[in-house]
């Protein structure tokens, strides 16, 4: 690539990367508590009803709950693949409880918990109406009181860019376009997780024990450098699209129409409720950086 294509991709990446900033929601207005008491959700685990309100007042500690989308979202599946990577520098930030809420029954949530090999320190909670989020306040995508118009169709122009939200299309160029400021280690670890669980595309040259000893984007000229190669993510997410969400669409099929467009959010809390950080999608894969939700708190 000469020098002037260079510089047309960097700028290409950086309008990317600016406009995926997502939405982080003011910590000024109502405490999540506030905002999520009286939800109660089953625990997928064991069945337990847990009040949202009440598990995000913590007497001590940190609390994170994440308002995930359906189990066949993208927003989904790349939400337990970040927190599954991240669980350790959690915990290591003082967060002692993780729940993690997706929006289908507790069949589809147990589902993306095996094939994406959640720990049990993350508490699956089924919401089939996803009336946690909506309380929470996310996105209900494309015109999501048009009666006359079909979910797919509202999921197919969301996911050709005509919102609102607007954030799909800058979420999704990051796939192709790489990062070089960006940071790959869960894009590894996720990809090592589909690899060993026998989905493609399979990048990693993983070891006997499962290590990693290479990656092919090492080798892609001119940006082998970067934080994020160009199609690095995309990698990820067509193994994902391939091996999760089309393989085993049934499975994790939503229950609510209203729930196939509905975005996502999360949330951290300190004792009493204390809102340290709190995020909103704004798009098809449009999910926060770990590393900016972890120098947050």
């Amino acid at each position: 690539m000469d020098a002037p294509g260079r510089k047309v991709l960097a700028l290409v990446i950086y309008l990317c990367v600016h406009a995926c900033a997502g939405l982080v929601v003011p910590l000024t207005g109502p405490k999540p508590a506030t905002v999520l008491q009286g939800i109660s959700l089953p625990r997928v685990s064991d069945g337990t009803e847990v009040n949202l309100g009440s598990a995000l007042e913590p007497a001590s500690g940190k609390t994170l709950l994440v308002l995930g989308t359906h189990a066949g979202d993208f927003n989904m599946v790349e939400y337990a693949q970040k927190v599954r990577h991240f669980l350790p520098q959690l915990k290591d930030k003082g967060i002692d409880r993780c729940m993690m809420v997706v929006n289908g029954e507790a069949n589809t949530a147990s589902k993306l918990a095996d094939l994406l090999d959640l720990p049990p320190e993350i508490e699956l909670l089924a919401d089939p109406s996803g009336e946690a989020g909506r309380k929470f306040g996310v996105s209900r995508g494309f015109r999501p009181d048009d009666a006359d118009l079909p979910p797919a169709a509202k999921l197919f122009f969301m996911g050709i860019g005509l919102g609102p939200p607007w954030m799909t299309l800058p979420a999704v160029m990051i796939g192709y376009f790489g990062n070089p400021g960006g940071r790959r280690d869960w894009i590894e670890g996720a990809l090592k997780q589909g690899q060993l669980a026998g989905r493609w595309p399979a990048p990693l040259e993983l070891g006997g024990s499962g290590e990693i000893l290479g990656n092919k984007f090492d080798t892609t000229p001119l940006v082998a450098g970067w934080g994020v190669r160009p199609f690095e993510l995309a990698t990820l997410r067509l193994q994902n699209l391939i091996g999760v969400q089309l393989k085993h669409r049934e499975a994790l099929k939503y229950a609510d129409d209203r729930c196939l467009t509905q975005l996502g959010g999360c949330t951290v809390v300190g004792p009493a409720g204390a809102p340290l950080y709190s995020w909103l999608d704004q798009g098809l894969c449009d999910v926060p950086d770990m590393h900016d939700l972890l120098d947050a708190i």
